[in-house]
């Protein structure tokens, strides 16, 4: 069983930003304790008499408005915390990969980015979870864990049509065993993690800042030399030279 735990970044109706994100970590059912265990050892570090008063939001660290992290009076203090906890994906299995969709709202228009970005990476959820199921010869399972959300009622009913109808590529998620779960993020230390990565992906697409992707670009979901944890949904850039981009048009030059 593979878990693929998910959180949002950048707002789908803020008219001054140009990206909606959905990002997060696939983690096999092996790994849960040891990743949790360590983003709290981080928790511990920070606040040692009372770590789970500590929650890992990253937009929220960066502005250092709320606490412990008003005590941080240096932006750069800040910074390295969110990096400190994208790096505990370091030492992680290898089979630990993270996903992110990163939709050009304008590109899109009249759709709704939020529902567009997950269809789009649970079928790369599904296409990872196929994959693997061939390599061991036998079949994979998975399921999605989101952070609470006002669109629960919608992805859980886009996905139970993805799985019995398809999406609009044509495939089923025959491999995720049901409908996503929605948790407090107060309470899963891997959805904290699941927030940075998003976070992380929207500062690169909508900032070109590249602080925090850099440190999980090599963990993306990847094949044949296609990266296909990552996805740029875009159509204003032909010639996107973003790894995404980059990797799947220099795979159908080859």
């Amino acid at each position: 069983m593979y878990v693929l735990y998910l959180d949002d970044s950048g707002s789908a109706k803020n008219l001054r930003e140009d990206y909606f994100v959905l990002g997060g970590v696939c983690i096999p059912e092996g790994s849960l304790r040891w990743i949790s265990f360590e983003i709290e050892k981080l928790a511990v570090r920070i606040e040692p008499n009372n770590p789970r008063a500590v929650e890992f939001h990253a937009a929220e660290i960066f502005s250092g408005k709320t606490y412990p992290w008003t005590r941080y009076n240096e932006r750069k203090d800040r910074i390295d915390i969110i990096k400190s906890v994208l790096r505990i994906l370091r030492g992680a299995y290898r089979e630990v990969v993270t996903f992110a969709s990163a939709v050009h709202k304008e590109s899109f228009p009249g759709e709704d980015p939020v529902l567009l970005a997950f269809e789009d990476i649970s079928s790369r959820f599904n296409f990872l979870l196929d994959r693997r199921g061939e390599d061991r010869g036998h079949g994979n399972h998975g399921m999605i864990v989101l952070d609470k959300t006002s669109y629960e009622d919608s992805l859980q009913n886009l996905a139970a049509t993805c799985r019995a109808e398809g999406n609009r590529w044509g495939g089923q998620l025959r491999n995720i065993s049901e409908v996503p779960l929605f948790v407090d993020s107060r309470a899963s230390r891997i959805v904290q993690l699941a927030d940075h990565i998003a976070y992380a992906v929207f500062r690169y697409y909508n900032a070109d800042d590249m602080a925090y992707f850099n440190c999980i670009a090599g963990r993306f979901d990847e094949n044949d030399g296609i990266i296909h944890g990552l996805s740029h949904l875009q159509r204003h850039l032909p010639k996107c030279t973003c790894p995404a981009c980059l990797s799947r048009r220099q795979n159908a030059l080859a």
